[in-house]
């Protein structure tokens, strides 16, 4: 992976569609957090899970639901949702959606 420390970069360029997948790309990993970017499929997801952190969702590109301990939540372009520690979420694709996910662990 190429190091985009210290430039100016589209964020809608850093990661990229793949039929029938989800694609995910580290940008930062420190002791204190992660950012990732992911790039959806229509009908791709990720079945729920929990996290041992607080995350923020930043969707970037397209739509997706967030189901946060069974409630859905409808995101498009431009939204954000927090995904709460401890708390069952999963995530699917609506339609084709990019996403910033941001989890900090302190």
């Amino acid at each position: 992976m190429e190091n985009i420390t210290g430039r100016a970069e589209s964020i809608l360029d850093l990661v990229q569609y793949q039929d029938s997948s989800v694609v995910s790309r580290e940008i930062i990993r420190k002791g204190t957090g992660t950012i990732t970017l992911f790039a959806f499929d229509k009908g791709q997801g990720l079945s729920e899970h929990t996290a041992p952190f607080d995350a923020m969702v930043y969707i970037f590109d397209g739509k997706a639901d967030v189901i946060i301990s069974g409630t859905s939540n409808s995101l498009k372009a431009g939204d954000i949702i927090i995904m709460p520690a401890n708390k069952p979420h999963a995530l699917k694709a609506v339609e084709r959606f990019k996403m910033l996910l941001v989890m900090i662990k302190s």
